[in-house]
């Protein structure tokens, strides 16, 4: 939905100002949001010298309130992931969305390779790294395998593993193929849990599509191994649960907080009943803990 090459609702945007999203993290660590997250629909950074000044001054800026900070900001070079690291950034997200095999028959815009490399420059600047993918591309059972194996297997298991359910959007070659099946929520779970077995100590985040789940059905995602959520009214360009909605659901369940700089889980028996919970607005996602 974020390509010009096709005719959706979405529309350009500028560059959120620094103080914005300065004021915009003081609102969620007031909320009791425990990481803050900044997204922009580039392809990389590229010679965008401009604006990836103005990124390093909001990752300082939100670092010194005591948030953890993360960045989605498309390729990265090992300079530019140096640079975040410096100013502060906890964690970068650079998503594989599917196997290697299916990513050619959706994705044109980079290759795999790419996106790899993007992933081992943050790793080797001391970012953590958040990495994940989408289901409903049109991909077989093997492909989610694929995309698991490669995640388990990169040098580090990535801090936190983001499920997608894709969210369809009109005038976008998979939003109009009324051929692909809808991921249903034992989809889901079945990918959640297996992401949990291969990675024990990493947050397997809830991630973009819950619209079209009901509660209960968010429940058994959590009881198959999901302990994070992104939490807000948009995530990027796609409609998310309402941060009170969100709230009152957690309340429901009967989950805890989970501090900020916590770190991964000890062991994946351990703070069974704990959710950390992101929040997003607009460009900026911020994270605070549930369970």
């Amino acid at each position: 939905a974020r390509t010009g090459a096709h005719k959706t609702f979405v529309k350009p945007t500028p560059t959120m100002k620094v103080q914005e999203v300065l004021e915009a993290a003081a609102r969620a660590k007031d909320a009791g949001s425990t990481r803050f997250c900044m997204g922009a629909a580039w392809r990389e950074l590229g010679n965008k010298k401009n604006a990836f000044n103005h990124i390093l001054e909001m990752v300082r800026g939100v670092n010194g309130m005591g948030l953890e900070v993360c960045c989605t900001l498309g390729m990265l070079n090992a300079d530019q992931a140096k640079q975040l690291k410096e100013a502060g950034l906890t964690a970068y997200n650079h998503n594989l969305d599917t196997s290697p095999e299916h990513y050619p028959k959706v994705i044109s815009t980079r290759s795999y390779e790419d996106r790899l490399e993007t992933i081992a420059n943050v790793r080797d600047a001391g970012i953590s790294v958040c990495c994940g993918g989408i289901l409903g591309l049109g991909e077989e059972d093997s492909d989610r395998v694929g995309l698991l194996h490669v995640l388990a297997t990169l040098p580090e298991h990535p801090e936190s593993v983001p499920i997608n359910a894709l969210v369809a959007v009109e005038g976008t070659p998979l939003g109009d193929d009324e051929d692909i099946d809808r991921v249903d929520a034992f989809d889901m779970a079945r990918m959640i849990a297996t992401a949990r077995i291969v990675m024990p100590r990493t947050m397997v985040r809830l991630s973009a599509g819950r619209l079209t789940f009901s509660d209960a059905e968010q429940y058994m995602m959590f009881q198959a191994g999901a302990n994070s959520i992104f939490n807000g009214d948009k995530l990027l360009t796609t409609a998310n649960p309402e941060f009170d909605a969100d709230t009152a659901l957690f309340q429901k369940l009967g989950f805890q907080g989970k501090p900020a700089h916590q770190g991964p889980l000890v062991a994946p028996t351990e703070e069974l009943g704990k959710v950390k919970i992101t929040k997003v607005r607009a460009n900026n996602e911020q994270e605070r803990a549930y369970a």
